[in-house]
């Protein structure tokens, strides 16, 4: 029987491709060295996904930055403002693209679909011109067959990217996307048809925004694009991938009857409910590709469950009608159990990363045809039981306590504009007070200083004298800007959530588990695998220490419940709802801790609210209510007088305005400026916040430093539809990824922005 696999991380076990990137970028070692790097982690990943058993190998899932990119760049679809003139799309113009540059800002960047991993959005007008302008695709496939592997190409699919992608400046209102299917089609057909002539036998198309509620003109525009596709491709077989939910009834009906389609790729992980499609409808003579693997978590499979559900499929379609796959790309787990020291065997026992996903995978498929490796499923099964009666999982005084919390919506007792008005008392404001959003540069010397006392090298004194100095130097650097609200830097953090979990019960960590997130940058998403409480004050020491070297306010600065919930590996033995509850009660003593010791501003990021958010909108409001409901937990016991900001980051807000307001916190602070001030059109549609605000006047991923007079204009558009009472300024997101030589002049032009609009509304 076939196995499969969607995609698989590209970084490397030891993130080799992320430091080659860097040393690239920092302009340390040559396009040739990147090339090198790359060409081997290529090599051994499709090596080691041979040597596994798998049948069906990915090619094309790697990317110097980002899939979308890659596509952009296929089809040639360069924004004119990168001055590209034909020809191959070389690395500075895609970098470019990815990161912006001295001169040019960066493409919008958004959440792909409802992970944590971030895409380059394509911009097109009715003015773009496609054209083949990249042969990764064939380049890689041919890289393989060299090495005497047999892969499948994978492409993003020509409706998800035009889906995907934003209309241009100066396209007419209302463009529709979709109008420029017939002219990207031959790029498509093109590409596929070189792969075919270097004997690919199958291409992967990725359809993703199938899973959507799509209107039927969307539909229709699937319909078309296979149609084009498939005629004339020989012995090429195309597979049509699906994945991260259920595909609606609609989508599928349409899906089975495109005749030049042979496999459906399916999600039976998020997607159980499509199982049930494929036994009313069938499949219209095509192959299930059944992803029954989970690619987005690391718990291992329970192997007796699924393969009770292929054998179900082969039962319904035949043997050979059913492939083993996962559920999606292994892109979103970590890389390869085999590199983590710091988990004991038990914890061990419960998980899979990508690279035991691949065992797994073929494990499946081999029962599946008859040759069960009794052993392996014998392994599983204990482990699977070791876990489900662990006294390290369950916690029955935290079961009580997040089930009491249902009883009450935890508002706050005071409107938000009568508190706002008591904090202005006590912090005497300018109009358009400046802030950052929380961490300042990570140095080499603080990841030195803290792998020290990790490992014992320094002492703990020796380690707070560290931090407290970088502390002051921050504060110092902050009051020379005339910053007026302000934050500590963050030193001592290695991660906005893993410092949380780290001192958090229910949670373990893994030495090399990273997953990326965008570009080079790499999250090492902590693991809940139990109940969850706070055994003591998390950030209440380093938060009094910073507020006492300065007059002016002093942020305390803390990660929501909702965030730590998205941004880590969560249980998937009970209601992810039920662990945000847990989390936030954990943040609501810390909140309280940090008021009760004279912090009077305290941030709570939701960066990962809008990711969290269901893909069917049939599932939406219910997480949204929960998803709220868990943060105002945290903050329903302060004073008035207290400040709650929160900050969101690289998302499409605009569809849950109403669920951000109903968050109630007295100051949120929000990505503006990298996605085109998108957030303009909220207010300007009537949506009325009565809450403090900072859109992000500068986009801090990317080195590029914006003038006074860009961030100034920025905050003009949003007073356009805005009370100048509450805008706040401040970037985009935090400064942690940047140098001290890109923040500082960017801080100034900053503040300067605020003081010059500050004087012409004086006027």
């Amino acid at each position: 029987m076939a196995s499969h696999v969607v995609g698989y991380p590209r970084m490397g076990p030891k993130r080799e491709l992320k430091f080659a990137l860097e040393s690239f970028w920092e302009g340390k070692t040559s396009a040739a060295d990147l090339e090198a790097v790359a060409k081997d982690l290529r090599a051994s990943i499709w090596k080691q996904t041979a040597d596994a058993g798998v049948t069906l190998i990915p090619s094309n899932t790697f990317s110097y930055y980002d899939q979308v990119l890659d596509t952009t760049a296929l089809v040639g679809a360069v924004p004119p403002l990168y001055g590209w003139t034909g020809g191959d799309i070389g690395l500075d113009i895609y970098f470019s693209m990815a990161r912006g540059n001295a001169t040019k800002p960066a493409m919008e960047m958004t959440k792909w679909f409802d992970t944590n991993y971030h895409f380059i959005v394509p911009e097109l007008g009715p003015e773009t011109k496609f054209s083949y302008s990249s042969r990764k695709a064939v380049n890689e496939y041919k890289e393989a067959k060299e090495l005497g592997i047999e892969t499948v190409p994978v492409l993003v699919g020509p409706v998800t990217y035009l889906l995907l992608a934003k209309a241009q400046k100066g396209a007419p209102k209302g463009f529709d996307l979709l109008s420029l299917l017939d002219s990207i089609l031959p790029v498509y057909k093109e590409a596929i048809g070189e792969l075919k002539e270097a004997g690919a036998k199958w291409v992967q198309l990725d359809e993703p925004t199938l899973v959507l509620d799509l209107e039927a003109s969307k539909l229709e525009a699937f319909k078309k694009a296979y149609s084009f596709l498939g005629a004339d491709l020989g012995g090429v077989k195309l597979l049509l991938e699906t994945y991260f939910a259920d595909i609606p009834a609609a989508a599928y009906k349409t899906i089975i009857d495109l005749e030049h389609v042979s496999a459906i790729g399916v999600d039976l992980v998020r997607g159980a409910k499509t199982l049930d499609l494929i036994k009313e409808f069938g499949v219209g003579g095509k192959i299930i590709f059944a992803g029954v693997v989970d690619g987005r978590n690391i718990w291992a499979n329970d192997l007796a469950a699924s393969l009770n559900l292929v054998e179900e499929l082969q039962r319904a379609l035949g043997k050979e009608n059913v492939v083993v796959s996962t559920s999606c790309s292994l892109l979103h787990s970590a890389v390869d159990l085999k590199n983590e020291t710091k988990l004991d065997a038990e914890l061990k026992s419960w998980l899979a990363f990508a690279a035991q996903k691949l065992l797994e995978v073929v494990a499946l498929a081999s029962a599946a045809a008859g040759k069960k490796d009794e052993e392996f499923f014998a392994a599983n099964a204990s482990a699977q039981a070791s876990r489900r009666s662990s006294p390290r999982v369950h916690n029955k005084a935290v079961q009580e306590a997040s089930a009491a919390l249902k009883t009450s919506d935890h508002r706050r007792a005071t409107p938000v504009g009568t508190r706002l008005e008591e904090q202005q008392k006590h912090l005497n404001l300018p109009i358009l007070p400046t802030t950052t959003i929380g961490s300042f540069p990570q140095t080499p010397e603080l990841r030195r200083v803290r792998r020290e006392v990790k490992s014992k090298k320094i002492s703990q004194e020796e380690y707070e004298k560290a931090i407290k100095a970088e502390i002051d130097s921050v504060v110092k650097l902050q009051e020379e800007l005339d910053i007026d609200v302000l934050v500590h830097g963050e030193p001592e953090r290695n991660d906005m959530v893993e410092y949380f979990g780290e001192q958090l019960e229910g949670f373990c960590f893994s030495a090399n588990g990273w997953v990326q997130s965008y570009g080079s940058r790499c999250v090492k998403p902590p693991i809940i695998f139990g109940d969850v409480s706070r055994p003591k004050a998390m950030t209440v020491f380093w938060s009094q220490y910073a507020q006492s070297v300065t007059k002016r306010p002093m942020k305390g600065m803390l990660t929501g419940p909702v965030t730590i919930l998205n941004w880590s590996f969560v249980r998937n033995d009970q209601p992810r709802s039920e662990t945000c509850y847990q989390i936030a009660l954990a943040i609501k003593d810390e909140v309280e801790d940090l008021e009760a010791g004279g912090i009077t501003v305290i941030q709570i990021d939701e960066a990962a609210l809008r990711e969290g958010l269901p893909l069917r909108k049939s599932e939406q409001a219910d997480y949204q209510i929960w998803a709220v409901h868990g943060f105002r937990i945290t903050t329903c016991g302060v004073k008035d007088t207290t400040q709650i900001h929160t900050h969101m980051c690289y998302s499409n807000f605009n569809d849950i305005i109403h669920s951000i307001i109903d968050m109630d916190a007295d100051v949120i602070t929000i990505e503006n400026s990298r996605s085109d001030e998108k957030l303009l059109s909220v207010f300007r549609d009537g949506v009325q916040y009565g809450a403090g605000i900072g859109p992000g006047v500068y986009d801090i991923h990317s080195p590029r430093i914006p003038s006074t007079e860009e961030m100034a204009e920025r905050a003009r558009k949003m007073l356009a539809v805005l009370e100048s009472k509450v805008l706040w300024i401040n970037p985009d997101c935090g400064l942690k990824t940047r140098k001290y030589a890109e923040v500082v002049p960017a801080l100034t032009n900053m503040v300067n922005a605020a003081k010059q609009l500050r004087a012409e509304l004086a006027k």
